[in-house]
Formats: C-alpha cells, structure tokens, sequence
C-alpha cells in the first residue's frame, strides 16, 4: 500500500499541473494529495506497530511507474477525460487494495490498524465518487473547448 500510494502522488502531482482549465478537479485533485500523504503516513504507522518498514525498491519503482503513466497521457489531446477514465480506475483499485488490508487486519487480529485503514478506504471511495460525478462536465468542458478551437487536453 505504501507503494501505491507513492505511485498515486506521482500520478496526482503531474496531473495537477495541467489542469488550469478544470478549477474544480484541480481543488479535488490537490485535497487528494493532502489526503494522499495522510494515508501513507497512517500505512507507516501501521508497518512500524508490526516492527516493518516500507519497501524503498517499491516505493521507487511506483513512483516512476506512476509519473510514467502520467507523461503518457500528455500527449494525448484529450488528456483530461483520458486521466479522469484512469483515475477512477486507479481510486477503485486503492479502495479495493485497502478492503483487503482491513479485512486481513481483522482475520489476523490486528484491530488497531482497522481504524486508520477505514478512513483511507473511505477517502479512496469519496474520490472515485468525485470523479464518476464529474466524469459528464469534464468530458463537457473538454468538448467545449475543444470545440472552441482552444487548448482542450488540460
């Protein structure tokens, strides 16, 4: 998860860059960040209870992965609704991950990490939410743009 997460704030913090013409994922999108360093500080929290440490090789190896993945999308000119099909994927793949961390927590009578992990599992469900919401005026305004002859990607 602490990997993930990584991956997820090389991913967001590309992305944020290029959203001049989207105010309103831009704000979600930087709340997601402040989020983001919350949930990994609580996957620290819970690895140093268990006397584990984060993996460096994976936390490396996501984070260019995932500013890889955002680079390829820059290209394309339609960047914003492209990143907005793979962020949902992206939330729901981390509400999922933590599903499975809670329930092993609970399986393995870890109670004390539950709670943190819950809270990170709802802020991963209340994002992909904000994105599916906001899927049709995304895909609107790019399509406005666009028509208008102006920079649509971002």
């Amino acid at each position: 998860m602490h990997a993930l997460e990584n991956q997820a704030l090389a991913l967001m913090n590309r992305q944020v860059e290029h959203l001049e013409h989207y105010p309103e994922v831009e704000a979600r999108l930087r709340s997601h960040i402040d989020e983001t360093h919350g949930q990994i500080a609580r996957v620290e929290e819970i690895l140093e209870s268990l006397d584990e440490k984060n993996s460096a090789v994976k936390d490396a190896g996501m984070t260019m992965s995932g500013n890889l993945a955002a680079l390829a999308h820059t290209a394309a000119g339609d960047e914003i609704v492209k990143n907005s099909f793979a962020n949902y994927a992206f939330e729901n793949y981390e509400a999922a991950s933590y599903t499975g961390l809670i329930t092993m927590a609970e399986e393995g009578g870890f109670a004390q990490a539950v709670t943190g992990l819950k809270q990170s599992l709802d802020e991963e469900q209340a994002m992909a939410q904000f994105i599916i919401d906001g899927l049709p005026m995304v895909t609107r305004q790019f399509l406005q743009r666009r028509a208008a002859g102006e920079t649509a990607s971002h």
